[in-house]
């Protein structure tokens, strides 16, 4: 019953409503669909990181659909405007509103955000497997232009041990004089940027990020990765790098977080050295993500991995 559905911006005082719906909507549907553990492996509230983050790079850039009878969250989704597009982040709506157009309506926000401001694309990184969201945004309008092995690695405590690969050296810390270089980096393989996040991750105002750049002979920025580790979610990207080298340079690098723990990450399917590489060091497949686009694509000159926290690329 759309008609009954209202839209609007999610404020601070719908934070545990909200994480909530995060919880249940992903859980809910991985069980479903014989997952056979919870999607979301902390508390509920932990989710409340999504909102966090997402609030912190773009205030106010969310929209949620609220039942007008009892006020109660049906779904909700944010969105991030950045210099050459519009990301379309996390969506869930709550299984108990399944079927009334929720999903669609929140689509159709977005878009339109994204036409009336004159961005050339919207893109999102969505689940594969889950045919209901793939027909919600092919119908809409989205393309699938790229597919990613969702890998996860359970990291010793030891960490990998003695495995050196080529270009490790060449990975340090990010500091903020880099964001310059990793804009222009990023224009030139993916076709946008995103300052903001970069900017973000190396200032780390919530102690969940972490940033590594390559450097090359000539001191010059030719990979970065960026990291989140938290309750709610331990995963590796965004990652640019000109070639499969520096990204798995990268990776190696930013597994070191993880010692002792799991991570997961997002592989373009194509890139099979960057694959080989990751079932050495023990990789397991846990499922197939695809990057979707409505709009403008020009495809990637390197390598882009996403990830889902930040998710604005």
């Amino acid at each position: 019953m759309t008609e009954k559905i209202i839209l609007r911006p999610l404020q601070d005082e719908d934070i545990p409503e909200h994480a909530d719906l995060l919880y249940n909507s992903f859980n809910s549907w991985y069980w479903k669909h014989g997952w056979g553990k919870d999607y979301f492996g902390c508390t509920p509230q932990e989710t409340s990181i999504f909102y966090d983050i997402y609030n912190d790079l773009t205030p106010g850039h969310s929209i949620a659909a609220f039942d007008s009878t009892t006020n109660r969250m049906m779904g909700s989704c944010f969105y991030h405007p950045r210099e050459h597009h519009v990301s379309l982040g996390i969506m869930s709506v709550h299984p108990n509103y399944g079927g009334r157009g929720v999903g669609r309506q929140l689509v159709n926000y977005i878009l339109d955000y994204t036409k009336d401001h004159d961005f050339k694309s919207c893109r999102l990184v969505s689940s594969a497997i889950n045919m209901d969201s793939f027909s919600l945004y092919n119908r809409a309008g989205f393309i699938p232009r790229v597919t990613y092995h969702d890998m996860v690695i359970t990291v010793p405590e030891a960490g990998l041990g003695n495995i050196n690969v080529s270009g490790e050296d060449r990975v340090r810390e990010a500091v903020t004089e880099d964001i310059d270089q990793m804009a222009d980096l990023e224009m030139e393989i993916s076709g946008i940027k995103r300052e903001i996040d970069y900017r973000y991750a190396i200032e780390n105002p919530r102690g969940v990020l972490h940033a590594t750049v390559y450097e090359n002979d000539q001191q010059r920025i030719d990979g970065f990765m960026i990291s989140v580790k938290h309750p709610a979610l331990n995963m590796l990207g965004p990652c640019i790098a000109r070639n499969e080298t520096i990204a798995i340079a990268l990776i190696r690098k930013e597994i070191e977080r993880f010692n002792g723990t799991w991570v997961l990450f997002s592989i373009p399917m194509d890139k099979r050295k960057i694959v080989e590489q990751m079932y050495v060091w023990n990789a397991i497949n846990v499922e197939t993500h695809l990057k979707e686009v409505w709009g403008e694509f020009p495809g990637f000159n390197g390598i882009s991995m996403p990830s889902f926290l930040p998710e604005t690329g």
